[in-house]
């Protein structure tokens, strides 16, 4: 995501403000699941990096490395995993945590891989919307001069984000289990 920075020092609108948005702009990269919870944060790079150039500077696959990443286990085809996977598109490398899109489907069974997985990708965006929709000081443009007061307002956002997100969970599970009623 990219947040505008429109108080840009003029000696940083160089490294922040090319490509496609033209103005200058921070990036936040997050890995976020299904039910909207962002797992992950990274915040603060120029808008000029790409998604590879973000990715390398990123400590996401240095959690993973030291086992502070979110643990999980599953199973695929009858063979069991623990480690994450990320679901991404087809610029990122060729490692085995990534699960990309089939680039040309042609087989039924690739065709309905690639929708599923594209479909599932938008969790993220998803997340990115609800986050933006919810506080309107990240909405906007950045006013803000100081690059490390802008990463502390994204931060605090995500935290809050984080915890209505559990909120509503708590509550949707309060309701389902008000309207179970035991069959004699």
């Amino acid at each position: 995501m990219h947040w505008e920075w429109k108080n840009c020092p003029t000696a940083w609108k160089g490294t922040f403000a090319k490509g496609l948005y033209r103005v200058p702009t921070i990036i936040l990269e997050a890995v976020a699941s299904y039910d909207l919870w962002i797992w992950h944060a990274f915040f603060g790079c120029p808008g000029t990096l790409n998604d590879i150039n973000v990715l390398d500077r990123s400590p996401v696959f240095q959690e993973l490395y030291e086992g502070r990443a979110p643990k999980c286990k599953y199973v695929v085809n009858g063979r069991k995993y623990n480690i994450e996977y990320y679901l991404s598109d087809g610029i990122y490398p060729r490692w085995g945590t990534f699960v990309k899109s089939v680039p040309l489907p042609q087989s039924a069974k690739d065709r309905l891989f690639a929708e599923r997985q594209e479909a599932v990708r938008k969790d993220v965006e998803r997340a990115f919307g609800v986050l933006q929709s919810r506080f309107a000081i990240i909405r906007g443009p950045a006013r803000n001069m100081e690059r490390a007061e802008l990463g502390m307002i994204m931060k605090v956002c995500i935290i809050l984000h984080n915890m209505i997100v559990k909120d509503e969970a708590q509550h949707d599970r309060q309701r389902r289990t008000r309207f179970i009623r035991p069959c004699i």
